[in-house]
């Protein structure tokens, strides 16, 4: 689906002003964000960083449509999806710096950690969701993935599970062409991934993924789908990841700068502001503030980086159980004994 073309024509019906100018907000604030993780890469106040640059669009929606009880489960590239649900962006990066095993309570913006390992967090999305489901709880989980990671397992145990047991949950796959340097030509020989959905009963849908109105209309309504108890649904994004894989790859090994530059006049932030500004909703004063807030955020997260902390070795061992197993109390013992004698050397 398609509802706005990459001119910013609206070629079918799309959400009102007031919903596309918030969403142009974190748009624009993501893509700062962004840039500013990148720079901080290149500085080494952080380890790595996935850009989601020409991508935000399906991170600002997906984390839009759910309410605040409802539970996103993002991957390692899903950092914007996770700030928008509101989860500080310091935070949220903690991990990637190499600070924290994840940086936040997930319990409190109900965002699972950022997993690095392929689709892994995806069974856990629908057990969380039947989980809810079980309790007659209205929750609703968007589980995100990548391409690469739809040629997981775990991906298609996930996909089963939800669907036998009608678990209220949207699988939400970010196709951006590519899962590191292999092609989505050697990921699948379906004519789409919103197919996979077909072989365990789940309805899938395609968008276009540098579309704005055209994603909040599609997961919106899956959303409200899953929490009305009518199962889970499948939904492939279409976008391009415009940077490298990480600051670790280099894309130029692997793919032409000609795809790249195809891409360039399809952005989600230069589609909505001609939408907007041809309707006189988005004026040179609002614009002007956008770029203020985007630029406060990118101070903030500058700001909190730069801080170091002296991590508590003790802290490995803390959160991974509500209560510990003899294994982990013996692990800490371990190191707190090693620390011991270090320190009266």
């Amino acid at each position: 689906m398609t509802l706005l073309d990459p001119d910013g024509t609206a070629v079918g019906v799309v959400p009102d002003d007031a919903t596309l100018l918030r969403s142009l907000d974190l748009l624009i604030t993501a893509r700062r964000l962004n840039d500013q993780a990148y720079a901080l890469v290149r500085q080494g106040r952080l380890a790595v960083y996935p850009s989601s640059h020409g991508q935000e669009a399906c991170q600002v929606a997906a984390a839009q449509v759910l309410d605040p009880a409802d539970w996103l489960f993002p991957t390692y590239r899903d950092t914007v999806a996770a700030v928008v649900k509101g989860v500080d962006v310091v935070e949220a990066l903690s991990l990637l710096k190499g600070d924290w095993h994840c940086g936040y309570d997930p319990t409190e913006h109900h965002v699972a950690p950022h997993t690095t390992p392929l689709a892994t967090q995806l069974p856990h999305a629908v057990g969380v969701a039947h989980a809810a489901r079980l309790r007659g709880e209205p929750t609703v989980v968007m589980a995100m993935c990548g391409d690469g990671g739809t040629s997981e397992g775990d991906f298609h145990e996930a996909l089963n599970f939800a669907a036998v047991f009608q678990a209220p949950v949207v699988f939400f796959v970010q196709n951006n062409e590519y899962a590191i340097s292999v092609p989505l030509s050697r990921q699948t020989a379906a004519p789409s991934l919103a197919h996979k959905g077909i072989g365990y009963g789940i309805p899938g849908e395609r968008v276009d993924g540098n579309d704005m109105a055209a994603l909040l209309t599609v997961l919106g309504a899956a959303v409200a789908r899953a929490r009305a108890g009518e199962g889970p649904q499948l939904v492939e994004a279409h976008t391009y990841r415009m940077q490298a894989h990480t600051n670790a790859d280099d894309a130029t090994r692997y793919r032409d700068e000609a795809d790249v530059a195809a891409w360039l006049p399809r952005d989600p932030i230069t589609r909505l502001q001609a939408y907007l500004r041809d309707r006189g909703a988005l004026t040179a004063e609002t614009e002007a503030a956008f770029a203020a807030a985007a630029e406060r955020a990118a101070t903030h997260l500058r700001d909190g980086l730069n801080q170091d902390i002296t991590p508590n070795p003790e802290d490995l061992f803390a959160y991974v159980y509500e209560r510990p197993t003899s294994q982990l109390r013996e692990q800490a013992a371990l190191i707190a004994d090693e620390l011991s004698r270090e320190g009266a050397q």
